[in-house]
C-alpha cells in the first residue's frame, strides 16, 4: 500500500506540473501577442481615435487603462459619472458594462487589444 500511494503523490505532482507550465505558457504566449498588438497599436492610433468609456470602480477599466499607458497607446477616456456626455455615449453604446471602447466613433463593449488594432485596421 506505501508504494501505491507514493505513486499516487508522485502522479499529483507531475498533473500539477504539466498544469502549471501549460499555465505559464499560455500566459507567455498571451503576453507576447498582446505585446504585438501593442506595437500595431502605437503605430495606427491616433490622438482621440480610441476613447474608454469608463466608471471610477470598474477593474476591467483600470486594467485596460494600465495595459494601454504600459504600452503607450494614445487614448482618452470619458468617466460616464462624472459627465453628462460620457453617459449619453455610454446610452448610445447600449452597452451592457464597461469599459466601452470607442473605436473612430465606433463602439466595443469590453477591452481587448487584438479587436482594438482590427478596428482601427478597418476604419482607415
Amino acid at each position: 500500500m506505501p508504494h501505491q500511494r507514493r505513486t499516487g503523490v508522485r502522479g499529483l505532482a507531475v498533473a500539477a506540473v504539466v498544469v502549471g507550465a501549460a499555465a505559464l505558457g499560455a500566459g507567455g504566449w498571451r503576453e507576447w501577442f498582446s505585446g504585438r498588438h501593442a506595437a500595431e497599436l502605437v503605430q495606427t492610433a491616433r490622438p482621440g481615435d480610441i476613447v474608454m468609456l469608463s466608471t471610477a470602480s470598474c477593474t476591467h477599466c483600470a486594467r485596460a487603462r494600465a495595459w494601454l499607458e504600459a504600452h503607450a497607446v494614445p487614448f482618452d477616456e470619458c468617466r460616464i459619472e462624472a459627465s453628462a456626455d460620457c453617459a449619453a455615449l455610454y446610452q448610445a453604446a447600449g452597452a451592457p458594462g464597461t469599459p466601452v471602447m470607442l473605436v473612430r466613433g465606433q463602439p466595443q463593449t469590453g477591452f481587448d487589444p487584438a479587436r482594438l488594432a482590427g478596428a482601427l485596421r478597418m476604419a482607415r
